[in-house]
């Protein structure tokens, strides 16, 4: 008997199955002529690996330290096709560097950047992933995750403070 079906514990939601991720890479790179490297394959899981947003370069650096020999090109070609199929998106950029997160199969990621700051702050807003659930519902279509940026200062003459 598993723990959300004895008496007293709350029955969970059943599991949502994704497609594999590399399977949606590989197809997206088939789509394109291109193959599945050691190399590609493991910017995916460095990618995967990362919890909330993350740099370009953070990849590079975190592959090679992994072992793996990779071309600062190959790293930025590699997260181009990621957005492209769908896995990750460009979550937010300044002038200075731009971040990506991982969208496929994920759970909202919905967050206040503060801008005097630069301070992200996650925020769960279950009602927002229900009205993006009816959304859908109502034009037949399967929702996949989706993000909330909320771009906010403190008011003048308030402390600067979270």
């Amino acid at each position: 008997m598993s723990a959300s079906s004895q008496p007293g514990h709350a029955i969970e939601a059943p599991l949502e199955v994704f497609e594999p991720l590399c399977s949606v890479f590989r197809k997206k790179l088939k789509a394109e002529g291109l193959k599945y490297t050691p190399e590609r394959a493991q910017v995916l899981d460095t990618v995967l690996s990362f919890d909330g947003l993350f740099e370009a370069d953070r990849v590079l650096e975190t592959v090679r330290k992994s072992g793996f020999r990779v071309s600062k090109a190959t790293v930025y070609r590699t997260i181009k096709l990621l957005q492209e199929a769908g896995i990750i998106q460009r979550a937010l950029f300044d002038e200075e560097q731009t971040h990506y997160q991982v969208i496929y199969g994920k759970r909202a990621n919905d967050s206040i950047i503060r801008m005097d700051t630069g301070q992200t702050i996650e925020i769960d807003v279950p009602e927002l992933a229900a009205l993006r659930d009816r959304i859908c519902r109502e034009r037949g279509l399967d929702p996949k995750g989706h993000r909330l940026t909320i771009f906010a200062v403190k008011p003048d003459g308030q402390a600067s403070g979270a």
